[in-house]
């Protein structure tokens, strides 16, 4: 990952395995632990302290919203969806401080079984205030990233 300051990646059978890249971001999503929610409402409390901005709940989806009609600069959650395929859906936000892009991508395997659900995590920082946010993000995401998809493992 050229010119990135954190990237990382993790990985896990699709539990259902009809669901579209983006549909498996919406499973884990609207799965989100209850401990993972407490940490990013945490989390949106300390940084309006330093002007950032309250990013909302990861789970925080539109109920009525089907998949079919997310469009590419649409919130999904806690993200601006930017690209929309089957295979693979790229999600972020952008800021004055640091860019954050995931992919959730789908790879199909061997005599049909269910298709790998790739996370993969890329954050770029622009300055100081950057790089001191990842410090204590760092090792939480290391910790949230998979515990939040573990539900893409779920039937």
């Amino acid at each position: 990952m050229p010119g990135s300051d954190f990237h990382d990646a993790w990985a896990l059978p699709a539990g259902d395995p009809g669901l579209s890249a983006l549909g498996q971001f919406l499973k884990a999503a609207g799965q989100t632990p209850r401990w993972v929610s407490a940490c990013m409402a945490l989390r949106n409390r300390a940084v309006s302290l330093f002007g950032l901005k309250n990013l909302g709940g990861l789970e925080n989806l539109p109920r009525d919203k089907a998949e079919a009609h997310y469009r590419p600069g649409d919130r999904v959650g806690i993200f601006t969806l930017f690209e929309n395929t089957p295979g693979e859906v790229l999600l972020g936000d952008r800021d004055k401080h640091l860019d954050v892009t995931l992919s959730v991508h789908l790879t199909p395997q061997p005599g049909g079984g269910a298709p790998l659900v790739t996370l993969t995590t890329v954050v770029r920082t622009h300055n100081l205030l950057g790089r001191a946010y990842m410090l204590p993000v760092t090792p939480m995401h290391r910790i949230i990233a998979p515990a939040v998809l573990r539900a893409v493992a779920r039937p």
